[in-house]
């Protein structure tokens, strides 16, 4: 006669995932956006409070460095009475017109040197010769050559901007990882592919690096030559408020060449962080 052997039922250990609390890591990411945000507000605003103190105590004169406060009045009655528009204006007007060039010129050629050798020793030669010579230096042979109209000034912007732009580009060619490159040609890509989804991706940061040193270049060499000759611009306005000793004015001008450049920055951030989105899923 058989036994029954009585089995125990196996209890099956599944362990079960834990939730991991997610509001103290919340925390943490809005403290650090919070003292990203603060931290340059509080040092601006410093720098402000020690601008706005400074000539009222005594630590300078008020002759040459007026008080913040009546920066900003000069700032609004500059912009009421509609000369900051056509100054600002008419700088932008020519450093975006020589940056749009210095793009559509740099970009390619830097291309065309980093990836063809030919190129490369044929070019190297007098871009070495002009990229250590400042473009301020050659601002009156731009001025003999071209007269002392929009087309010099422009013409400056865009040998200032060329250079930053050129040689980012070919260093972010140059870099792109050649694995990269191998696997993309055993795909089958052609050239004119290759360039569009491997090599000029990997390129952009490197670029973009290059088009915010542009950005910066070009107003501060077209601030420079609108000094020497020109009827309006922000160049114009700081050297004509100084020759009439309108200091608020002088220095409302350099707070504006200052805010056009933040600006400027901003703006080419924000295109690069679009274009470069796909780095932040790899």
């Amino acid at each position: 006669m058989s036994r029954a052997i009585a089995v125990a039922p196996v209890e099956s250990h599944v362990e079960t995932p834990v939730e991991v609390p997610t509001a103290r890591g919340a925390d943490r990411r809005l403290q650090t956006l919070a003292w990203r945000l603060v931290r340059p507000t509080v040092v601006v605003a410093a720098f402000l409070v020690l601008w706005e103190a400074a000539p009222r105590i005594g630590l300078v004169d008020k002759v040459f460095l007026p008080p913040f406060s009546e920066v900003v009045s000069a700032w609004f009655t500059l912009l009421n009475n509609g000369q900051l528009a056509e100054h600002v204006s008419a700088s932008l007007s020519r450093a975006l017109t020589g940056l749009a060039i210095a793009i559509l010129v740099s970009i390619p050629l830097g291309v065309a040197i980093a990836w063809y050798r030919p190129v490369a020793e044929f070019l190297n030669p007098i871009l070495e010769l002009f990229r250590n010579t400042a473009a301020l230096a050659l601002l009156p042979v731009f001025i003999l050559i071209l007269g002392i109209g929009e087309t010099s000034k422009v013409a400056l912007v865009i040998y200032a901007a060329s250079f930053p732009i050129l040689l980012n580009t070919i260093s972010g060619v140059r870099s792109v990882d050649p694995l990269l490159i191998k696997s993309a040609r055993s795909l089958g890509l052609s050239p004119i592919r290759l360039f569009q989804k491997v090599i000029l991706p990997a390129a952009v940061p490197t670029i973009f690096t290059g088009l915010r040193m542009a950005a910066a270049s070009s107003i501060l060499v077209l601030i420079a030559a609108e000094m020497v000759g020109a009827k309006a611009g922000l160049g114009y306005l700081i050297t004509a408020s100084q020759l009439n000793f309108q200091i608020p004015n002088m220095y409302a001008g350099i707070v504006t060449i200052a805010l056009v450049g933040v600006i400027f920055n901003g703006i080419v951030v924000a295109i690069e962080g679009r274009l470069s989105g796909w780095r932040a899923t790899t």
